[in-house]
């Protein structure tokens, strides 16, 4: 009886769990589709979705205020360090110095470079050639990165523009 009662609960909060992220991303889809800079992501950028072109406008917010694409990705902290004193330098590693959310928001959209149907798919097999599949998915997030800012950029104060 103590069994049954403990699956029963356990199923219940799986219910419940699996029922919350519904009017969550209903929302996310409706502010994607109403703001111009996240209409924009979507349709500039293949792989970038309602929640992941959200998530990306937030976090960049006005890109005018970079220099250029390159301190933007700087910005995301998908760029690598590179450390060297003397003639010894380390392989370097992701600075990560950016919001969390905004690397897993390009990581994730970058990850769909890997379909055939994605214009950055051979830049995607090149570098898979040459490292893992989790890898080869960084330069393409930088890419996409830098395709981001310059559809942000290209979209000036519009980009910015309240929900219609």
């Amino acid at each position: 009886m103590a069994g049954r009662q403990a699956v029963e609960t356990g199923l219940r909060q799986i219910d419940r769990l699996t029922a919350e992220p519904g009017p969550s991303r209903r929302q996310l889809g409706m502010l994607s589709r109403r703001r111009p800079g996240c209409a924009g992501l979507r349709a500039a950028c293949f792989g970038v979705g309602p929640v992941t072109s959200v998530a990306i406008w937030a976090e960049l917010g006005d890109v005018r205020r970079f220099a250029s694409s390159e301190h933007m990705v700087r910005r995301t902290g998908l760029d690598i360090t590179v450390y060297s004193s003397g003639t010894k330098r380390s392989a370097g590693h992701l600075s990560r110095q950016g919001p969390p959310l905004l690397r897993w928001a390009l990581y994730a959209a970058a990850k769909s470079a890997a379909k055939p149907a994605s214009p950055d798919h051979r830049y995607h097999s090149a570098a898979r050639s040459r490292r893992t599949a989790g890898l080869a998915t960084l330069p393409v997030a930088r890419k996409l990165a830098r395709r981001c800012y310059h559809t942000l950029r290209g979209l000036g104060q519009e980009a910015l523009a309240p929900a219609a």
